[in-house]
This record gives C-alpha cells, structure tokens and sequence, in this order.
C-alpha cells in the first residue's frame, strides 16, 4: 500500500490571482467514503471551483475530485456539487457580503485537519481588472529579483 501525506494541502493559486481575497471561513464539507481516500492521497483540483447558495446551504462547484483507483462500483462523480457546513450566522454573514455586485465566494484552500477530518478554506472575493494582474505579476517578478540579488 502507498504512504499517504501527513500535510494534505491543496491552495487554489488561481483564486488569488484572479480576486482580491477580504474574508475567510473555514467550512466542513459533505463527501462520499471514496471522496475522502482521493483527497488524502492529493487528487483533488480547486481551479474554477466556486460557491453557491440555495435555500439555507452553501454547496461548492467544480471541486474536482478524482475518481479512486481502489474505488468499485461504489466510486464518485469527481465534480459533483458539495455540501459545505456552516453555521447559519456565518451563511447569512457570506450571502450578504454577496449581495454587492462583483463579489463571491471561491474555494481557497483543502487541508485535513489534525483530527482527520477534510475542511475547506472559502473567501468573499472581489474579481480584480486586468490592470490589477499586471500589477500583482509586476510584484511577483519584483520579489524573484530582490531574492535573486540579495542571495548572492
């Protein structure tokens, strides 16, 4: 059997590139017994993922989750739609923060916690204009070089 990792953290880098992250939650999330074995061995994906809401729950979309290799008949859809778990004052805290034009809410981070359980890290996130990408890019590229300067 292959060694599973203690750390399990995905990070959507997209999101952060793509928004300007203003607030984060940690939520749990609803998964199937096959869902969970994926994520403890690394196969999941966050890019273009993003949270919706319906009556009284919030539920992530496209968190690609892939399949098991051990999976049987039993195995998962990998985009399904997923259940988060929230407390009702933080659902109606993230549903009015959306109420604005230009903000949302986007999946930043899977981790296991340290009693084993899958959470997901969301943010309220506003999109950034091209002009901010350039930016950020701009600023990347400024640290490489710093770092690459100061190292010798």
């Amino acid at each position: 059997m292959e060694k599973l990792q203690k750390n399990i953290l995905i990070k959507n880098k997209r999101a952060t590139f793509d928004y300007a992250l203003l607030d984060t939650y940690t939520a749990g999330i609803v998964l199937f017994g096959t869902e969970i074995k994926s994520i403890r061995r690394g196969k999941v994906s966050l890019v273009d993922s993003f949270c919706y809401f319906t009556d009284d729950a919030v539920w992530a979309k496209n968190i690609n989750i892939s399949e098991d290799f051990y999976g049987s008949y039993n195995n998962h859809s990998p985009k399904r739609d997923r259940k988060l778990l929230l407390t009702k004052k933080e659902i109606r805290k993230l549903r009015a923060a959306t109420k604005d034009t230009g903000f949302t809410v986007v999946p930043t981070k899977l981790f296991i916690n340290e009693k084993g359980l899958a959470k997901l890290e969301i943010a309220v996130a506003k999109g950034k204009k091209e002009y901010d990408k350039r930016e950020s890019i701009k600023e990347r590229d400024d640290k490489r070089m710093m770092a690459h300067f100061f190292k010798k």
